[in-house]
């Protein structure tokens, strides 16, 4: 047996017989390669691979033809590209390695921000050149993605590695299995997502399993929640993994100061990494998608298209279309964007806050909607639309049509247009029609516009109102400013922006605002 000394000595040199093969990271000592180190190769390589960086990326090496041999990523460019030029390297190295080092005439470099970054563009560049050395994925470089199918009854999330065209929704890919896998538990338990691998789960299935209490599911399979219900937990779901949840990651961040004011510093930190992981699964920016404007023949010509392929009662030339944006119940919203022969109206437009309805719930906020608006329509004397357009499935169309019929306007005309696979729906006398009509349709992308834009003004308003909320907190945070003096402040001036370019003296100028306080909000307000 070798004695701790020796031991030592001997893993020094296995780890230096290893670091030569030029696979694995080189340490510090090894890092300072010198001229001789290096085998023998033309002057202009070797000055190229002595002046790469030490920076995480991507280096890419190409034979004397010019071909892409090789692409590979590394969390030290310099120490790494340096390894494949090592003599031991040529000597020790497998006969693949070595067939590669002989191929290699040329090497680039592409620096990167972090080493996940360089794992992505790693695997973009080999699906792009397919380079001859390279194992195409072989070895788990496939990264992870959040799959969901939408044709499922109660649709779950699933971990998956390769993207399909199967007309499933699919949220990555993530360079680190860890964020995939924090952000699917994430997701399950924040929305009461199930996990539980049935189609259609029932009783049978919650026999045995305790997730509705470990794991907060919502249990669709005893009836907890409705299929509908169930749909708009998973919709929210989309709306975090796409960046349209900031308040979820402020949440978050008041726990964790909560868990660490009260000396419970493991939850704290548990929170602390779950949050940094989050934050590096869910996008930083989402977009709303439009569809392509229309010329106005088109428009006209999808109009009057609407007639027959609807079964309306004339030609629908005014359409009032509606949308509710919120994101768990907070800051809820509505629009309604009026459309002419096909082409939409902006002074027509009109936006809602959501004053009766406090809880997550679309059909609520679309009826509170409909119900205002016809109500003054009804007192104006104002002219009826031909059609009204609400942005979902039966269950909004459901409630806008019982809000219209309690003022007397069961004649008025509604359509309900879904995301999910663009089925319209009407409802007559109690019977139910879903009708898809052609992708190309000019009837269904004037329908799209028109509750594309919806949408897009109802998110708008929704995201000024929550910037304004998050402006006005920053006078939470000064001391001695309760909730009278805030409105007071904010009445005086008008707005957050104004009262941080105004003097001591204009703050002052508040009754009962002092010297001292006026001095305390100018500070904070920098």
């Amino acid at each position: 047996m070798l004695k701790y000394g020796t031991r030592l000595e001997a893993g020094a040199r296995a780890r230096k017989r290893c670091g030569s093969v030029g696979v694995a990271e080189t340490t510090d000592n090894e890092q300072r390669t010198t001229d001789n180190e290096l085998m023998k190769i033309p002057e202009n390589l070797k000055k190229k691979i002595r002046d790469i960086p030490d920076k995480p990326g991507c280096y890419i090496m190409r034979d004397r033809y010019g071909q892409i041999v090789y692409v590979g990523k590394a969390v030290s460019l310099r120490r790494r590209v340096q390894s494949y030029f090592r003599r031991a390297a040529r000597r020790s190295a497998s006969p693949k390695l070595q067939g590669l080092i002989k191929s290699i005439g040329d090497v680039e470099v592409i620096v990167l921000k972090s080493e996940a970054d360089a794992v992505l563009m790693e695997g973009r560049l080999i699906k792009e050149y397919h380079p001859k050395y390279n194992t195409f994925f072989k070895d788990d470089k496939r990264f992870l993605l959040l799959r969901l199918d939408l044709k499922q009854p109660f649709p779950r999330f699933q971990l998956c590695r390769i993207h399909r065209n199967d007309h499933k929704i699919y949220f990555g890919p993530y360079a680190s299995s860890g964020v995939a896998r924090t952000a699917l538990e994430f997701i399950e338990k924040c929305f009461g997502l199930r996990k539980c691998r049935a189609r259609v789960p029932g009783v049978r299935e919650h026999k045995h399993c305790i997730d509705d209490i470990v794991r907060f599911c919502s249990a669709p399979c005893i009836g907890n929640v409705s299929e509908e219900e169930y749909r708009n937990r998973v919709d929210m779901a989309c709306v975090f993994l796409g960046g349209g949840a900031p308040e979820i990651f402020k949440d978050m961040e008041s726990a964790m100061r909560d868990a660490s004011g009260a000396m419970n510093f493991e939850k704290a930190a548990n929170l602390r990494d779950n949050l940094y992981m989050l934050r590096k699964a869910v996008k930083r920016k989402s977009r709303v998608t439009r569809t392509p404007a229309m010329n106005r023949e088109e428009s006209s010509a999808g109009i009057r298209g609407l007639r027959d392929e609807l079964g309306l009662i004339g030609i629908p030339l005014v359409i009032e279309a509606y949308d509710v944006s919120n994101i768990s119940g907070t800051h809820a919203v509505a629009s309604m964007v009026v459309a002419e022969d096909g082409v939409p109206k902006p002074v027509r437009y009109r936006r809602f806050r959501i004053k009766t309805v406090r809880v997550m719930n679309d059909p609520m906020m679309m009826a509170e909607v409909i119900r205002r608006r016809f109500i003054r329509l009804q007192q104006e004397e104002g002219v009826l639309p031909d059609l009204v357009l609400v942005d979902g499935g039966l269950t909004q169309l459901r409630a806008a049509k019982c809000e219209l019929e309690k003022l007397g306007l069961s004649g008025l005309q509604v359509a309900g247009l879904a995301k999910r696979f663009e089925n319209i729906y009407l409802e007559k006398v109690g019977v139910v029609r879903v009708i898809t009509l052609p992708s190309d349709s000019a009837s269904l992308k004037v329908l799209q516009r028109i509750r594309d834009e919806a949408h897009r003004f109802a998110l708008e308003y929704h995201k000024r109102l929550r910037e304004k909320t998050i402006r006005e907190s920053v006078l939470d945070e000064i001391p001695g400013i309760g909730q009278k003096r805030k409105q007071q402040l904010l009445q005086h001036f008008g707005s957050v922006t104004r009262l941080a370019k105004a003097t001591e003296h204009d703050i002052m100028g508040i009754p009962g605002v002092g010297h001292g306080t006026a001095s305390l909000i100018k500070r904070m307000m920098r």
